[in-house]
């Protein structure tokens, strides 16, 4: 039977420690390697072979490219929770090396808790819908000091004019002026970095479009069939794949305890509020906006989780 050898690994930007436990029961840190492509394969031909190594780290800022360059040199490696690793009562001591050393044992012993990691393709069609989310947010800001402006000023809309749409920009280009200067230098400069936001969007509407084409037939199968629900477009149907698709926990809680959403009753239609979230987690909070306002279940109860689920 091959002895395994469990490692531990507290990664950050620079340097990653290092621990290992050995199977006869010694838990040992090996020190600080630099965080390089070259320094992770001298660690694995050092403690080889790759066979008989198992190691984990925490998810966190640094993503899953170590899990990656493991995987690739044939060394077992899992992300585990952050959240979910044990800690002693009163062990407030902590450093690198102890953390290393902690998962390692943690790790040997089981009692580590490990988390989905999506291929490259997934982790790449991720990457591009936050992009855009945070596109979208900062379009809100945008238009926030722009209206905000002219609220201050006295600016106020004409009737009829709803804003934020077409008529309104000319509106504010045509009519809107100011006898100082530098107001009217402030005016231009909010509204160009609205119309820039705005355009900002448009181009990652279209790379999402884009790259939807290029996703996997089963992925897109699933995009689809979210959209046959009532209030997803494609943009939510994608932001819902790129998040949950194959997460686990979200499928056995449930979507909507998952993202922390209840129905909220209004005169013209079924909406969501999101509530408190349990969950504080990215994934959670990209989902929730993606169906606020969607009413995703308004008469009838819709198989999302079988939908999901078959990716």
């Amino acid at each position: 039977m091959k002895k395994v050898r469990f490692l531990g690994l507290d990664v950050h930007a620079d340097t990653i420690a290092v621990a290992v436990a050995e199977p006869d029961g010694e838990v040992r840190s090996l020190g600080i390697i630099p965080n390089r492509e070259e320094s992770v394969r001298k660690l694995v031909k050092k403690l080889g072979p790759a066979e008989q190594l198992q190691a984990c780290y925490e998810a966190g800022p640094t993503g899953y490219v170590l899990y990656w360059q493991l995987t690739a040199l044939g060394v077992k490696c899992e992300v585990v929770a952050p959240s979910l690793v044990p800690v002693k009562a009163g062990d407030r001591v902590k450093t690198d090396r102890r953390d290393a050393t902690k998962l390692a044992r943690s790790y040997r012993a089981g009692d580590l808790t490990a988390v989905w990691v999506p291929n490259q393709e997934h982790e790449a069609l991720r990457d591009l819908v936050r992009a855009r989310e945070t596109a979208k947010q900062d379009q809100l800001r945008a238009r926030h000091r722009l209206s905000k402006f002219l609220l201050r000023h006295g600016r106020r809309v004409p009737l009829g004019i709803k804003v934020w749409t077409q008529r309104y920009q000319d509106w504010v280009k045509e009519q809107v002026h100011f006898e100082q200067p530098a107001q009217e230098y402030t005016l231009l400069d909010y509204l160009h970095e609205v119309e820039h936001m705005g355009d900002r969007i448009r181009r990652l509407d279209q790379a999402i479009a884009e790259a939807v084409k290029l996703a996997p037939p089963r992925m897109q199968e699933v995009m689809q069939s979210l959209q046959a629900l009532r209030g997803i477009a494609q943009i939510s149907a994608v932001t819902i794949v790129a998040e949950l698709a194959l997460l686990p926990f979200a499928l056995a809680l449930g979507l909507d305890l998952f993202m922390a959403l209840v129905q909220m009753a209004r005169s013209d239609r079924l909406c969501w509020r999101a509530e408190q979230a349990e969950v504080g987690n990215g994934q959670a909070e990209d989902c929730r906006r993606a169906v606020q306002g969607s009413p995703l279940r308004p008469r009838h109860r819709y198989p999302v989780r079988a939908l999901v689920s078959s990716l």
